[in-house]
């Protein structure tokens, strides 16, 4: 049985290289795009926000204690964070970036929760940003765990598994506990949470759990609901057929809110991390059940929609094992958002490893990218359709 451990860590453990057969005709014709990089020197960067004023803020998951655990702590268990010896530092931050480039970045907020083990370069941390219109920003902080496992990390893990809400002074304050929320196990699974992806909205934010493949609603009072579960699906081990099917979990990581008022939340699916079966959903605006839209990616980690309707899909990696430079950027056209991917809607931009994509006030795409790599070396790039 494989079990919720291994659908975080972004570490296919024996996984198994795809070969692509050779077509006999030309590929498609990718989206044409410069880039550029604007920033650089992050650690861990995850989601991606541009703020009302024009600045693009975005959440770093920091690099935990760093390579060694003074004091060790115990065993934490949960998806992000192996049964190894746990790492917890005030690394995660919130990152001022000048959309530019030209002045470097600046962290408005510092010394927020950041866990991982020794044994990744990932961590869980500050995941995701959102502004709510008011100037304000929500923040999630990933846990990959259960409140028990919270607890045992003592008083400097309190933020693990909650939103902040953060004012343009950088100061913050509690907004919601997501992983509290989870103890009542909405996907049946046993309660375990890592918030992932946030929408804010004026009176409520919206969250992607990708521990409690779930969607959860965090109004402005703290309440909590769950608005969707998503459903796993079955895909056979890696390896010589035939080989046994497995579920596979949904693990959603992204949510945004379509022109036709639904929101629309991509999953990077558990492992095995199956090729051309991470889906984007549709859940009803009020909650519901979800519906398939868009389907044929792979580990997707961020959506979005650009002012005129088009769909951006942000994959970590396309191919098993999650290689470097196999991120992709897709765009789905406003007339045509609900189908199967393909080829051509792929933006020819190279990506290593991204985690956050936005639709900037100029019309670019910014992307955090190169964020599971060694800590220190995460950038922001900018994305412009020719």
């Amino acid at each position: 049985m494989v079990s919720k451990l291994d659908r975080l860590s972004l570490v296919v453990a024996g996984a198994f290289a795809a070969l692509c057969p050779q077509l006999p005709f030309a590929p498609p014709a990718l989206q044409a795009a410069t880039s550029a990089v604007v920033a650089s020197g992050l650690v861990n960067p995850r989601g991606i926000a541009q703020a009302p004023n024009g600045w693009i803020y975005v959440a770093e998951s920091g690099n935990a204690g760093g390579l060694d655990c003074d004091p060790p702590k115990p065993p934490f268990p949960g998806p992000a964070v192996p049964l190894t010896e746990t790492c917890l530092g005030q690394s995660g931050a919130i990152a001022r970036v000048d959309p530019t480039g030209v002045w470097p970045p600046v962290r408005i907020v510092s010394g927020l929760p950041s866990v991982t083990n020794r044994a990744l370069a990932d961590a869980a941390g500050p995941y995701d940003i959102s502004f709510n219109g008011t100037g304000n920003a929500i923040v999630t902080v990933g846990l990959g765990g259960n409140v028990a496992g919270r607890a045992e990390l003592g008083p400097d893990a309190a933020a693990l598994g909650n939103l902040l809400k953060v004012a343009p002074s950088g100061q913050w304050k509690f907004a919601g506990d997501v992983a509290a929320h989870e103890e009542s196990d909405p996907d049946g699974a046993g309660a375990d949470s890592n918030g992932f992806g946030v929408l804010a909205l004026p009176s409520r934010s919206i969250v992607a759990d990708a521990g409690g493949n779930s969607l959860v609603e965090v109004r402005a009072n703290r309440r909590t609901r769950t608005l969707a579960v998503f459903p796993a699906q079955f895909a056979p081990l890696p390896g010589p057929p035939p080989q046994p099917m497995i579920p596979v979990q949904s693990v959603p990581t992204s949510v945004a809110l379509g022109p036709d008022g639904w929101f629309y939340v991509g999953e990077l699916t558990g492992f095995p991390f199956p090729a051309g079966a991470a889906r984007v959903w549709r859940v009803p605006p009020d909650g519901g059940t979800p519906e398939v839209c868009a389907t044929g990616f792979t580990a997707i980690v961020d959506v979005t929609f650009d002012p005129w309707g088009n769909l951006y899909v942000l994959e970590f990696a396309s191919g098993l094992g999650f290689p470097p430079n196999t991120g992709r950027l897709s765009r789905l056209d406003s007339d045509d958002v609900c189908r199967a991917r393909t080829d051509s809607d792929r933006i020819d931009v190279v990506l290593s490893r991204p985690s956050g994509v936005v639709i900037g006030l100029d019309g670019a795409a910014y992307v955090t990218n190169a964020t599971f790599a060694p800590f220190g070396t995460g950038e922001v790039l900018r994305v412009t359709l020719d």
